[in-house]
């Protein structure tokens, strides 16, 4: 069965003094008269991503990647916005823990119980005096957005944020706990949008990995599910998942990567996910309906997480406490980051659209 491609970012840095690809002029009106919020947007790449800490950032945005910086572009339209660095493998629950370090410049705390369970430092990385945002609080709130499994770490992070976690304090005196353990804090966030994001597992894996602390752990089907059981869906909160699909239905009902659009390393994972369809070993069944995908997401699986309230968007009836689900992106897994060897990606309008909604909320 496929699985996860890590492109290694030296062949990237190959290519960029090749391309000098740049999104055309767009057509998205922006009016801020007609804004209710402008929060600064947070995004969180995916697994084997990078952000604004990493040095390779300024050689070649994540977000953006040959199109140009993507948070520039934003900004020139009026939106605050910032990359966050997380773990390129770690688990969900890492990332979200360097996510809150980042977010209020301190020292990254991965929990009393949870280092212990796994066998890994207490301590990482210390952000103390180079926070991401200028403030972070129930008045100084954010909009986040998670790409591919930057979706299940913002999703852990608001669910942390909001109810924090019961071992972490039974384990931590009230004087040592990191406060993204004691919950109370789901009115610090006020969007949160998934990106082509494996919210109910993934078949690019066909068995469950053995180190439960990791990314591939968390994205097999079974584990991210059961990861959906505990997270909070908070009734003041906007959820949004935009899914993504590059692949076309045959007339065998199976699945290919339509290669006009879909990267070359995506093409045959693409072909074997849109084939696929079995029974996990915790006795899930994913049929056909599992078989469209962007070439390493399965489609539906980037919809609304499987234990959560949704809906399909509707324009001017978005409601808090329910995912919305926005219509399909027709584009490979990489198209929401900007596309790489693809000339005929466009997502700077995707995002002017999507961030102008949120804010007229």
């Amino acid at each position: 069965m496929a699985k996860i491609i890590a492109f290694p970012l030296s062949l990237i840095f190959a290519f960029l003094s090749l391309f000098g690809i740049y999104l055309p002029k767009t057509d998205v009106e922006i009016n801020e008269n007609n804004w209710n919020t402008n929060y600064p947007y947070v995004f969180v790449h995916g697994l084997m991503g990078w952000g604004e800490y990493d040095a390779q950032y300024k050689l070649m945005p994540y977000w953006g990647m040959f199109g140009g910086e993507l948070m520039k572009k934003l900004e020139k339209s009026g939106f605050d916005c910032y990359a966050a660095s997380v773990s390129g493998t770690a688990s969900a629950w890492d990332r979200a823990c360097e996510l809150y370090a980042q977010l209020t410049g301190t020292v990254t705390d991965y929990g009393e119980a949870h280092s212990k369970e796994h066998g890994h430092d207490r301590f990482g990385k210390d952000f103390t005096g180079k926070a991401l945002i200028p403030a972070f609080d129930s008045k100084n709130k954010i909009n986040i957005l998670g790409h591919s499994f930057g979706g299940a770490t913002i999703r852990v992070f608001a669910t942390l944020m909001a109810k924090g976690d019961e071992a972490e304090r039974n384990a931590t005196s009230k004087d040592e706990i990191s406060p993204l353990f004691t919950g109370g804090k789901a009115d610090y966030i006020y969007s949160l949008t998934t990106l082509a994001a494996p919210s109910n597992g993934t078949t690019a894996y066909s068995a469950p990995a053995e180190d439960k602390d990791s990314a591939a752990y968390d994205m097999y089907i079974d584990n991210a599910l059961a990861l959906n059981e505990k997270m909070v869906t908070d009734k003041n909160t906007y959820y949004f998942a935009i899914p993504c699909s590059a692949t076309t239905k045959q007339e065998d009902g199976t699945y290919k990567a339509d290669t006009k659009i879909m990267e070359g390393m995506f093409q045959s994972s693409a072909d074997e996910m849109g084939a696929y369809t079995g029974v996990t070993e915790g006795g899930y069944v994913f049929d056909e309906s599992w078989l469209e995908n962007d070439g390493l997401v399965n489609t539906i699986s980037a919809m609304a997480p499987s234990s959560a309230p949704s809906a399909q968007y509707e324009e001017g009836n978005v409601k808090p406490g329910v995912w919305t689900v926005m219509p399909t992106y027709r584009g490979d897994h990489m198209s929401l980051q900007g596309g790489m060897m693809k000339t005929n990606v466009h997502v700077h309008e995707l995002y002017l659209t999507h961030l102008n909604m949120i804010n007229s909320l």
